[in-house]
């Protein structure tokens, strides 16, 4: 066989190169752009770009947020944004004795913020597309503008104070639930024959916790900025909770707080949960129902962050670090559980100190006062 040789890369059909690199990745492309001046030149073609975030994120694939992500600069830049995952080491910088002070020592102007930098802000400004695999299969594609919480945009009205919350989907039997996001076994589940089994052997879950991705990404149409709030793979969750048959997957990122709330740093919590509806001896297969999947920031005591607050700390996260370095981000929200558990045990160190304090005064209240009687 006989090869034609090549003086140059610039010499072959550009047509050839565009069809070998619309097939790459997004960072197998980038890397390809630093390889020549005709790499380089090629791959900023934003229909390269394009078909990178449609085949990462399905929801791009929308009218609406392709006219969003143009707005923004387009689809290149949004890879850029929102592929790499938040990454806060601020954790470690932590002091807890300034924590501890809080809230007696914060007056309400520095708990709540500058009112005028929050005016510039509104919750319709705020865009969220979610997409969910699983086994690397999309199962599920969501966009809502907004925050989902109707008269929210008056910034002195109840969503000014209430915990922040975002219901992207929730599923309840007596609805007329359209577009309801189910997995069985040929999505990859293994076939369970009963509750009572799956409690001891835990199958089902683990085929869930390992197989299940998430992104979460959060725009703000007015900053034109984006970012992914969530951790890719989940970072925990819980069995057989609040029912036998309900699952819950926890996904996250550590988004800073500086000079918003006392902590400097507060989890966003995305929570994903699923129904066991069938199993192999209802006769019909093994299968889960989605039933909710929301979000949530809370601070490092476990309290949920009002909408005020939360609207600062997404816009502070649209500007935040980022890693592509899975292992980091994971490192980072780890830091955060270790310390905010180490809160908690000298919170319960704390209380149990005072509690003796209390007993022990009692004691000797009461020995005193029978003293001065007898």
């Amino acid at each position: 066989m006989s090869v034609v040789p090549v003086d140059s890369i610039p010499s072959l059909n550009s047509d050839l190169f565009y069809d070998i690199l619309r097939r790459l990745d997004g960072s197998t492309l980038a890397s390809a752009a630093c390889t020549c001046a005709t790499f380089s030149s090629i791959s900023k073609e934003e229909s390269l770009w394009e078909n990178v975030c449609s085949s990462v994120w399905p929801s791009t694939n929308r009218e609406d947020i392709k006219s969003l992500i143009s707005s923004m600069g387009g689809f290149r830049k949004f890879y850029a944004d929102c592929f790499p995952l938040i990454v806060n080491k601020e954790v470690a910088d932590y002091q807890e004795k300034n924590y501890l002070e809080y809230p007696d020592d914060w007056t309400e102007a520095e708990y709540y913020g500058d009112m005028n930098e929050f005016e510039s802000l509104s919750p319709s400004d705020y865009v969220s597309i979610v997409d969910i695999r699983f086994k690397d299969k999309p199962i599920c594609s969501k966009v809502q503008w907004g925050v989902g919480v109707p008269n929210a945009n008056g910034y002195d009205g109840w969503f000014y104070n209430c915990p922040f919350r975002i219901d992207l989907l929730t599923y309840r039997d007596d609805d007329n639930n359209d577009g309801v996001v189910t997995l069985s076994v040929s999505d990859g589940l293994p076939p369970i024959t009963s509750m009572e089994r799956e409690r001891k052997d835990g199958k089902l879950w683990q085929e869930l916790f390992d197989g299940l991705q998430l992104s979460w990404i959060v725009v703000n149409r007015k900053m034109k900025q984006a970012a992914n709030l969530a951790s890719w793979r989940p970072l925990g969750g819980q069995r057989h909770w609040p029912t036998d048959n309900d699952f819950v997957i926890r996904f996250g990122s550590v988004l800073p707080a500086t000079d918003i709330l006392p902590s400097q740093v507060v989890e966003c919590i995305l929570i994903m949960k699923f129904r066991v509806v069938n199993t192999q001896e209802d006769g019909i297969g093994t299968k889960v129902r989605l039933t909710e999947l929301s979000m949530q920031l809370e601070d490092m005591e476990g309290a949920y962050v009002n909408g005020r607050n939360s609207l600062l700390i997404l816009k502070e996260a649209l500007s935040c670090r980022r890693s592509k370095n899975y292992s980091e981000v994971l490192e980072s929200c780890h830091l955060y559980s270790k310390v905010q558990s180490e809160l908690k045990e000298e919170k319960m160190r704390n209380e149990s100190r005072l509690d003796r304090l209390c007993i022990l005064s009692g004691i000797a209240a009461f020995m005193t006062f029978w003293y001065c009687v007898l």
